[in-house]
C-alpha cells in the first residue's frame, strides 16, 4: 500500500475494496437506450431481478457517465444478457471513447425494441425492455430500479448457450 492510496473512512485502501469485489462472479449485460438522435449503450455486470410482480430489475452505473444521463432523459432501456459467444461484443462497449452503439453492432444480427426502440441484440441469451420507476444517487453511482415491459425474442434456448460472466477483472465462459 502506497502512502498516497485512497482510503476509504472505515480505513482500508480503496483499491482493496474493488479487487475483493471481482472476487464476486457476475454476470455480463449491455444496457442500450434510443435518444430519437443515436443509439448508446455500456457493459453493465450490476444488474439483478429485484421482483416479480411486478416484475422488475435494477442496473447500477457510474453518475458521471452519458448513458446516466440519457436514461434520465429517456426513462427507459433495453438489457441485453450476453453469451459466451459475446465477449468481443462486452469489449466493445465498455471501452473508453466507443462510437454510437449502433456502430458497435453493425455486422451483429439486431433489432429495435417495440417500447424503447433500444438495440436489442439478437444473439442474446435473454432481453427485456425497461421502464424506469425510481433512480437513487450511491456514491459514484446510480441504482436504476426499472420495471420489465417487454421481453423481446433474443437467440436460442438458454439452455443451450452459456453465459458470459465477469470475475477476477476478467470475462469468462461459462458451459
Amino acid at each position: 500500500m502506497s502512502a498516497g492510496s485512497p482510503r476509504d473512512p472505515a480505513g482500508f485502501v480503496l483499491a482493496e475494496f474493488t479487487e475483493t469485489m471481482g472476487r464476486f462472479a457476475t454476470g455480463v449485460t449491455v444496457v442500450t437506450v434510443n435518444d430519437e438522435l443515436d443509439d448508446v449503450g455500456s457493459t453493465v455486470n450490476a444488474f439483478s431481478s429485484v421482483s416479480a410482480e411486478p416484475p422488475m430489475i435494477m442496473i447500477c452505473m457510474v453518475n458521471t457517465s452519458y448513458l446516466c444521463e440519457v436514461i434520465d432523459t429517456q426513462g427507459r432501456f433495453a438489457v441485453n444478457v450476453l453469451s459466451h459467444q459475446q465477449r468481443a461484443i462486452a469489449g466493445r462497449f465498455a471501452a473508453e471513447g466507443r462510437p454510437s452503439a449502433r456502430l458497435l453492432v453493425a455486422g451483429e444480427p439486431h433489432h429495435r425494441g417495440e417500447h424503447t426502440g433500444a438495440l436489442i441484440l439478437d444473439g442474446a441469451i435473454a432481453a427485456m425492455e425497461c421502464s424506469v420507476v425510481r433512480c437513487v444517487p450511491a456514491g459514484d453511482h446510480n441504482v436504476y430500479l426499472a420495471e420489465v415491459t417487454s421481453l423481446p425474442p433474443v437467440g436460442g434456448l438458454p439452455a443451450e448457450m452459456a453465459p458470459l460472466v465477469r470475475y477476477g477483472g476478467r470475462y469468462r465462459g461459462l458451459g
